[in-house]
């Protein structure tokens, strides 16, 4: 199996799970979803499927159970987009990056001290050498 035809199906699946979460779900557990990526096995019989939940741990703990909750009717839309002889069997793995990197940013803003001026702004106009000495 050529790895541009498993990527192919990647990324069909990838847009497909994505749309039937957005607006196919009606269940309330499942919000604030992302699809980050999707991996396919060689033989297109599993796939892991990438989220990011924004949220605490409750809110994605039930959201996680809300998906898989979900997962044969995602699956049988996917089976309808792929058309192929096997439908891949889903497995939805939290993806903590994005979080990891808005608590990493959040930690540097409170360590730098904030700048009224970046070293960038300073302008030979600024200094006009009217100010005291």
């Amino acid at each position: 199996m050529s790895s541009r035809r498993t990527a192919k199906i990647a990324q069909a699946l990838l847009e497909s799970v994505s749309s039937t979460i957005l607006f196919g779900l009606k269940d309330p557990r499942v919000r604030n979803v992302t699809v980050l990526r999707a991996e396919v096995s060689p033989d297109v019989r599993s796939a892991k499927v990438y989220v990011s939940i924004m949220g605490d741990d409750k809110v994605q703990s039930l959201c996680m159970h809300g998906l898989n909750s979900a997962r044969g009717y995602i699956q049988s839309k996917l089976a309808d987009r792929l058309q192929t002889r096997h439908t891949p069997v889903l497995k939805f793995i939290l993806d903590q990056g994005i979080k990891t990197s808005i608590e990493t940013s959040q930690i540097i803003r409170e360590v730098l001290p904030d700048r009224e001026v970046l070293p960038d702004e300073v302008t030979e106009d600024s200094d006009d050498g009217n100010h005291p000495s």
